[in-house]
């Protein structure tokens, strides 16, 4: 395994609504799990016309922070490009062997404190 990748959850799709969940309204789908697991567990539910590769609604996938997600993907099949689903992240989506990886990077603010 590439030593620059850190682990950071495993994304489970569901059909059953659960307990917790947020809307990406964006993104047609829910979300709930990661911020009570110990071990990083995130739950996915996607709606009907959930824009998402089907492989990516379909498949669980796990997720790796990244120093730089332009600079991991590239050569790389990509199918989700990168995007900012929530304030301070960039994320991307590639295959590897059939199966969705997400790669995340955390953007740090410029300001100092």
């Amino acid at each position: 395994m590439d030593k620059k990748l850190r682990y950071h959850h495993l994304g489970i799709p569901t059909t059953a609504p659960l307990k917790g969940e947020v809307y990406l309204k964006e993104y047609k789908c829910y979300h709930c799990g990661f911020e009570n697991s110990a071990y990083g567990i995130e739950y996915m539910r996607y709606d009907e016309d959930c824009p998402l590769p089907e492989i990516v609604k379909t498949k669980p996938h796990i997720a790796f922070e990244v120093e730089d997600v332009y600079e991991y993907i590239k050569g790389k099949k990509i199918l989700i490009e990168p995007n900012s689903p929530s304030e301070g992240n960039i994320v991307a989506f590639i295959e590897e062997e059939g199966m969705p990886i997400e790669l995340i990077q955390t953007v740090r603010s410029s300001r100092r404190r």
